[in-house]
């Protein structure tokens, strides 16, 4: 609020907030400045609205003397993108590498961590929880594994503060759960809105005496943990797949055998495969029966224990290649995205063939993926089932307003249970860009504007969602100013995406 309206704004922490301790609230407030300050630094390519003056801070907490805010960046008129990009670690593979490296028996060197806001708090949550992690630099880091279930360092309430990350948040009240100890796992308000009973309910089956909101069904998570003794838990897999992936990946440290049946339907299949993948270069099997795509069974063995690899390398985020991609088949530049290519775990590369099917073309290489488009061919508008993509699919949403006819978007209701309301955010502001939306449960058709002309000078509202601020900056490819809101949100996962974007970009 300080920054957005260049007041002072008093802090006051009373009885009723009781979540977790002040210092971690305090930590929050600081860490939600430093983060806004930081900001200047990835965007001074670009034109800032408005300058941020000197902070200063009281014991208090009050923040005083902003002069003025750096709310917004204008993004100027892109004509081509052209060149190489390396991309940052993967936000995914960086959280879930951190969680079995703790786990794991022996230490672990994590290189090309990502560096952002949610790899920061479950940095943080290791750390409160007793577990050495050694930084060698900005991307790297030597964790020192428990060897089986993380416990509590004390036998007081150990309260986990984890922002708006999901990677974090899921993982961990899994996990913990398989340890001694007490834990409330909370974090910033859209937290409390995001969905956490199925992953509940399933840790429940297992024995677990671990709650969250029951008017929700989300955080606060509760943990009075025990120990586990194994067994078998049928859960939904209709909302996220980062459920399953929780309990895959606690399983290991549990004194049983341990099966868990999707009971209705997977959604985003390809991060649990990316999950099992990952637990295998831990030295764990999983054993799968049934189709992914519907209800399969996982059984992870009594005898299946994680072992460190000693060293591992995480894999270029695959979601923010996306932007470099869909910008080259909007402009007809060619981009080279180096990190993910055509031997990625991750299933968020299989956007380069939606970008294909409108027209653009790939080259694939192991480590790599290659995108142009030949100019006196126009993108055209395609129908998919963005089930398996939905993070990508939100860069599908801008791209289709450069298409000839409309664009499907299909099977993303996980949209509306992310970091905002995609669905809603989607078609609020592609409807500003001159682009009509018709909105459904579950999916979306977007028809551009007439003659693909964007309206200029925009507002992007970017809902405090790190993707809506990378994935709407294309929209300057159409030829007009774009003006992003807030765009200090994609540290939350590519702190420097604008300083990236505007190094290949041809006003």
């Amino acid at each position: 609020q300080s920054l957005a309206t260049g007041k002072s704004v008093d802090i006051t922490f009373g009885s009723s907030y009781d979540q977790y301790r002040v210092p971690e609230a305090m930590k929050c407030v600081a860490g939600s400045v430093l983060i806004a300050l930081g900001s200047l630094q990835s965007a001074k390519c670009f034109n800032l609205s408005r300058r941020l003056s000197r902070q200063t801070f009281q014991s208090s907490m009050s923040l005083n003397s902003v002069a003025s805010n750096m709310e917004t960046l204008e993004v100027t008129p892109i004509k081509s993108l052209d060149g190489t990009v390396t991309l940052p670690g993967s936000k995914s593979l960086s959280n879930r590498c951190l969680l079995l490296a703790a786990l794991s028996e022996g230490t672990t060197r994590v290189d090309n961590l990502l560096e952002s806001d949610d790899i920061r708090y479950m940095l943080e949550a290791l750390d409160k929880l007793g577990v050495p992690v050694e930084r060698v630099d900005e991307t790297s880091v030597i964790v020192t594994g428990q060897g089986g279930p993380i416990n509590a360092p004390s036998d007081e309430i150990c309260e986990l503060f984890l922002g708006n990350a999901g990677t974090a948040m899921r993982p961990l009240a899994a996990a913990l759960c398989m340890g001694k100890g007490n834990f409330v796992l909370d974090g910033v308000p859209r937290m409390r809105e995001r969905p956490i009973a199925d992953l509940v309910d399933g840790l429940q089956q297992l024995g677990a005496d671990v709650t969250c909101v029951q008017e929700t069904g989300c955080p606060p998570v509760t943990i009075k943990a025990n120990g586990l003794k194994g067994g078998k838990a049928e859960i939904s897999g209709k909302m996220s797949s980062q459920f399953l992936s929780s309990l895959l990946m606690a399983a290991p440290v549990v004194d049983g055998d341990v099966t868990i049946t999707i009971k209705d339907e997977l959604i985003s299949a390809p991060y649990v495969a990316l999950t099992i993948g990952l637990m295998k270069k831990f030295g764990v099997n999983v054993d799968i029966e049934g189709n992914m795509d519907k209800t399969p069974s996982f059984t992870i063995k009594a005898s299946e224990k994680y072992k460190s690899p000693g060293e591992i390398l995480v894999e270029g985020d695959a979601s923010s290649a996306s932007y470099f991609i869909a910008g080259a088949a909007i402009t007809g530049g060619t981009v080279t995205v180096r990190g993910c290519g055509s031997e990625s775990v991750q299933g968020d590369v299989a956007f380069a063939n939606v970008m294909e099917e409108m027209g653009a073309t790939i080259t694939w290489a192991p480590e790599s993926i290659t995108v142009t488009r030949d100019p006196s061919m126009k993108l055209k508008g395609v129908d998919v089932d963005c089930g398996k993509i939905p993070d990508a699919a939100m860069t599908l949403a801008v791209a289709a307003l450069f298409a000839n006819g409309p664009t499907t978007i299909r099977n993303v209701y996980s949209w509306r249970l992310k970091e905002t309301e995609r669905m809603k955010a989607i078609v609020a502001e592609c409807t500003k860009l001159g682009a009509t939306v018709e909105e459904f449960r579950d999916y979306c058709i977007v028809h551009p504007p007439k003659d693909n002309k964007l309206n200029d000078n925009v507002l992007i509202e970017t809902y405090d969602d790190h993707r809506m601020a990378m994935t709407f900056s294309l929209a300057a490819c159409g030829g007009v100013n774009v003006i992003i809101n807030d765009p200090g949100c994609t540290a939350k996962t590519f702190p420097t995406y604008f300083e990236m974007l505007e190094s290949i970009a041809t006003h």
